[in-house]
Formats: structure tokens, sequence, C-alpha cells
């Protein structure tokens, strides 16, 4: 007797802002980081930071969905342990790149998955990107420009951190992809335990360090929880529902949040710079999301979306 399906049902029809919305509040969650690990990685190494961080989330997933998890076949568990270990490398990669790297340059160089997602797509078989697209990635690549570039002098880690971003677009494109028809909460924990493991075994060396101090557990569980759990359930929802390249476009806004809140609390002034950067980054989202940006969905096409419409 065949094992029940975990797969959710299909997308029904919702608010076109709804996905938005969510990608938005993942972007917004992660520009809080910033602040609130500011000091945090004096006190621990960012390996073990990133181990214990990601291994509470995928307890805590697996605690929320054992009994689904125990359901799913080897190829599902394959596609989640996967899409884990692409966004845990991404994570290391990118960590490991600051080191030589200034922040300002490093948060621009990772932010190029908005031009190298609908690379990758084309490169895995889909339509090429339209005028609008094209116009809508390279706007948000100036906006970030704008927001992170002070000067032109490249690190030796600014190669590792474009690896790291080049995984984070890859990340995006399979998300894209595995998400439909999926339930949302199952896939998350089985990235969760694909990211945990990455980041453990980068940890393991050394052996992994728990944080020692008061101050240091509270960015953990903000990032495990808020940045770990919640913002990879929201992505994996709102991808099942929109076109990678689109969702890397939207994406962008986290240096606009992570300034927003570095002027809110005091830390960073209101500059011609974030408002022209945030404004560019902010038209680019407004040109994905323009009646017309993307193409009409074939008739019989699942859940209403065109294959083609991944990279409108």
């Amino acid at each position: 007797m065949p094992r029940p399906s975990p797969a959710g049902p299909r997308p029904t029809a919702l608010p076109a802002v709804l996905p938005v919305t969510a990608l938005l509040s993942v972007t917004a969650v992660w520009g809080s980081t910033f602040i609130i690990l500011k000091g945090a990685l004096d006190h621990v190494g960012a390996a073990d930071f990133l181990a214990v961080r990601f291994s509470i989330a995928a307890a805590v997933m697996v605690g929320l969905t054992g009994a689904r998890l125990r359901l799913l076949g080897p190829g599902q568990w394959a596609r989640g342990l996967g899409l884990g270990a692409l966004y845990g490398t991404a994570q290391l990669l990118q960590t490991v790149g600051l080191r030589t790297t200034d922040a300002s340059v490093s948060g621009f160089i990772t932010g190029m998955y908005v031009v190298l997602t609908p690379l990758i797509v084309l490169l895995m078989g889909g339509a090429p990107l339209g005028r609008r697209g094209l116009l809508a990635s390279g706007t948000a690549l100036a906006g970030l420009a704008c927001l992170s570039l002070s000067g032109t002098a490249l690190s030796p880690g600014a190669m590792i951190t474009l690896a790291g971003s080049m995984v984070y677009a890859l990340h995006i494109v399979a998300l894209g992809r595995v998400a439909r028809g999926q339930e949302a909460m199952v896939l998350t924990a089985t990235q969760m335990v694909g990211i945990a493991l990455v980041c453990a075994a980068a940890a393991l060396p050394g052996g992994i360090g728990v944080p020692a101090t008061a101050r240091v557990w509270g960015p953990v569980l903000y990032m495990a929880l808020a940045s770990g759990i919640l913002t990879m359930l929201l992505q994996t929802w709102a991808q099942a529902r929109m076109s990678p390249t689109r969702a890397a476009v939207i994406m962008t806004c986290e240096p606009v949040f992570a300034a927003l809140f570095a002027v809110a609390l005091g830390d960073e002034s209101l500059s011609a710079r974030l408002l022209v950067g945030g404004g560019l980054i902010l038209v680019a989202m407004l040109l994905s999301e323009l009646p017309g940006a993307r193409p009409a969905p074939r008739p019989g096409s699942r859940g209403g979306r065109s294959e083609d419409a991944r990279a409108w």
C-alpha cells in the first residue's frame, strides 16, 4: 500500500500581493540581523554560531513536523537536504569571505544573486530574461551598488563571497522549482536539517563552541527562530507562487531594511546614498510587479503558472 504523500494541495488563487508581502517580511527580518548580531561574533566563532543557530532551528522544525517527516520518501528527503546544503554552503562562503572583505563590499557582492539568478534559469533551460526583467535586475544591482559601495578595492575574499552569491542564486532557482506542490512546513524542516548538517560539519574540526555568555544567546535564538525558521518558511511558501528571478529582485530589499534599522536605532544618519539606493531598489521591485511584467500563463499550465514565467 503506497504511503500517503506529505505534499500539500496545489496553490489556490491568492491575492498577488501576499507572496510579495511574505518575501518583503523575510528581507525585513534579514535586515534586522545586522543590528542584532552586532558584537555577538566577538564572543563566538562564525561557524560555531551558524552551527548552533541552525541546529536549534532544525530541532524545533523536526519537533513540529515529526509525524509528517516520517511519511517522506527518499526523493523528498534528498531534495530538502540538498536545498539545505546549498543554503548552508552559501552562508559559510559569505562568512569566510567577510573575513577579508569590507562589509559594504561583501553586501554588494552577495546581492549579485539578483543578476546571477536569471542567468542560472537560462542555463537550466528556462526562457531568456525579457526586457522588463533585465531592467528590473539591472536597476536592483545599481541600487545595491549605491547602498553598499564606498570604493572599488576588492580583497581576496571577494571571490569567495561571489561564490557564495552564486550558491544563493542556485538555492533561489532550485527552491522555486521544488517548492511548488510541497507543504512549506515539511520542506522547511528538511532544509533546516540540511543547513544544520553543513554548518556543523564546518565547525567540527575545531570543535563546536557553544555560546558562553547570555548576550550571545539572545542573538542565537533570534537568528534561529525568526531569521531561520520564520524566514525560510515564508520564502518557501512565497517561492512556490512566483518566479526565481522575481523573488531575487524582491530580496534585494534586505540592505534597504538593514539601513533603515540602523537609522532608526541611531547608528547611522539618513543619507543621500540611502535614499537613492533604496529608491532604485524600490523601482526595481515595482518593475517586477507591474501588470505585463510577466507573460500570461499558457492554458493548462500547472497552478496557473507558465514554465516560461520563471524568466519573465
